[in-house]
Formats: structure tokens, sequence, C-alpha cells
């Protein structure tokens, strides 16, 4: 049961990912990769969130295994981020390189310090 959880998650989170990758980078003329960082905030809230309820007992097991490792694990893309900001140093941009990642972990811990502190204002 457990891994058909995770599988459901990720059926919905990887396509979800690609979708909004590809919605937000189409809406920027920059080399930046914002379709990505995009994706990494917005699943590291959800995960933060996600976090909050399971330790004020609002989200089961099976929930956490379904949005957190399911879904957010397909959504979110480490690997991604890496081939993308070595690919923007390796193409000359450099300040983009460095920008992208301060930024990606810096809104990322701020994204789920935040979902965290939402679920603990919801849920207690």
């Amino acid at each position: 049961m457990n891994w058909l959880l995770v599988v459901a998650g990720a059926v919905v989170g990887a396509p979800l990912r690609f979708l909004t990758d590809r919605f937000v980078q189409s809406r920027h003329d920059s080399v930046f990769p914002w379709g990505t960082f995009t994706v990494n905030v917005v699943g590291s809230l959800v995960l933060g969130l996600l976090t909050g309820a399971a330790a004020a007992g609002a989200a089961s097991p099976h929930v956490q295994l379904l949005i957190g490792t399911g879904l957010c694990g397909a959504l979110t893309t480490y690997s991604t981020f890496s081939y993308e900001t070595l690919r923007l140093a390796q193409d000359g941009a450099r300040l983009f390189s460095l920008v992208n990642a301060a930024a990606s972990v810096a809104a990322g811990l701020g994204a789920a310090f935040a979902g965290v502190a939402c679920a603990r204002m919801l849920w207690g």
C-alpha cells in the first residue's frame, strides 16, 4: 500500500513539475532557470506545511507518503537545479550561476520554514 501512495503522488508531481517549469520559463526571456527555481520553492513550501501538519498530528503517515515523498519528490528536482547551475557557469553566466545557487537554497529554506510556521498557525 505504501509504495502505491508514493507512486500516486509521483504520477501527479512529475507532470506538474514539467508543466510548471515550461509555463514559468516561457514567460521569462532570461537564461536564469525560473521554472526549476519555482518548482523547488513551491515544493519546499508544501513539504514544510506537510511537516508542520504531521508534527501537529494533522497529517497521517499515508498523507506524508502521498504528498511528501510522492508529490514533492517528483515535483522538486535537485539534479536539474545542479545541472542548470553548472550549465550557467560553463556558458559564462557565472553571476547567474551564483545567484541561482544562493537564491535557490535561501528561498527553499525560507519556504520550508514558512510552511512549518503556517502549519503551526493552522494546527497549533
